[in-house]
């Protein structure tokens, strides 16, 4: 009985790992490819849950829902309705530089979680939405957490795979250009802004199947679980930790911050009664101490970026318009 107990932790450790990975994938694409300092992040994950929550949940009476459509489908919709939310908030922001554009997506996350908070007749309010519905639950435990565990780690592995394709091709190039130097991207020809406001969308989109998979992992959601310190800031200190700019640094980082995370829950739990109320302020202590001692020794990160390679020259065909002195045509 031990055993499975200690099984099912390490799996739910595990499955909230890797939905922490996506969030910090999408967070890569704004802040690690295009340098955009996006502290509203919990408003695009919050965005994603209610949305796949109201289109997959069964008819409840007084509010929004019912349309029981399956959770892939739900899922879609939580990452299009955070892409097209994504879009007006990048049109709005992306010309404020580094701390501004920080303190206008905070501030528009805010007012997402406190809209939707306060929203009765569509999320439930501040009571939330309950009978999400959660894919495997008709097989038997262990058997369903672990179904699930492995639906994210496919979730995780797809989305890396298409944003390493996205980070080799001219599209990555051009983000991290205008990263490490706008200007010099601008005159080259690049729309600077057109690629930032793709890649910002990119990324809300990313962050809304976060907050899809979370719902329907829980499978209740309410205001309080996207307060900025879960949803937000965390996720910037395992991006930072794993290595901004790397997709592998940013799973890694997600899935050993978390970690650390649910091991300082357990260490707290064991403190005096009278020491209860400070144990959140010491685990976000020990979080930070964490992220202090990895900076130290890796300033960039547990894995830092590496450049993907240059793309390959086309071949020269014998006699196909080679030059002079090359193969296919002697000199004159």
């Amino acid at each position: 009985m031990e055993a499975t107990g200690l099984l099912l932790y390490g799996v739910a450790v595990l499955t909230m790992g890797g939905i922490y990975a996506i969030l910090a994938l999408g967070l890569n694409v704004q802040w690690g490819f295009t340098g955009l300092f996006n502290l509203g992040v919990a408003g695009f994950f919050a965005v994603g849950a209610y949305g796949s929550a109201i289109v997959t949940s069964p008819a409840a009476e007084g509010r929004l829902g019912g349309f029981d459509m399956p959770v892939a489908v739900g899922l879609v919709a939580g990452g299009a309705i955070a892409a097209a939310i994504a879009w007006p908030i990048g049109r709005l922001t992306l010309r404020l530089k580094a701390d501004y554009l920080a303190i206008g997506t905070i501030g528009i996350a805010e007012i997402l979680r406190l809209v939707l908070k306060n929203e009765q007749q569509v999320t439930g309010g501040a009571m939330g939405l309950s009978g999400v519905p959660r894919p495997f639950e008709d097989l038997a435990r262990p058997y369903d957490e672990l179904a699930f565990m492995a639906l994210v780690a496919a979730l995780v592995l797809a989305i890396y795979w298409a944003l390493e394709r996205a980070r080799r091709a001219p599209w990555g190039r051009v983000l991290r250009a205008i990263r490490d130097n706008e200007g010099s991207a601008e005159a080259a020809g690049k729309d600077a802004m057109a690629f930032k406001l793709e890649a910002f969308v990119l990324g809300g989109a990313i962050m809304g199947i976060a907050g899809a998979v979370y719902a329907h992992y829980v499978k209740f959601i309410g205001p309080e679980a996207f307060e900025p310190l879960m949803s937000t800031f965390i996720v910037w200190v395992m991006l930072v930790a794993g290595g901004s700019g790397n997709n592998r640094g940013a799973i890694l980082g997600a899935v050993l911050i978390w970690a650390l995370w649910s091991a300082t829950e357990v260490a707290t739990s064991q403190l005096p009664v009278e020491w209860t109320t400070r144990a959140a302020y010491i685990r976000v202590f020990l979080i930070g101490l964490a992220l202090q001692i990895i900076l130290q020794r890796a300033p960039h990160g547990l894995l830092a970026e590496t450049p993907p390679p240059p793309p390959r020259a086309p071949e020269v065909k014998d006699g196909a318009g080679a030059e002079d002195g090359v193969r296919g045509r002697p000199p004159a």
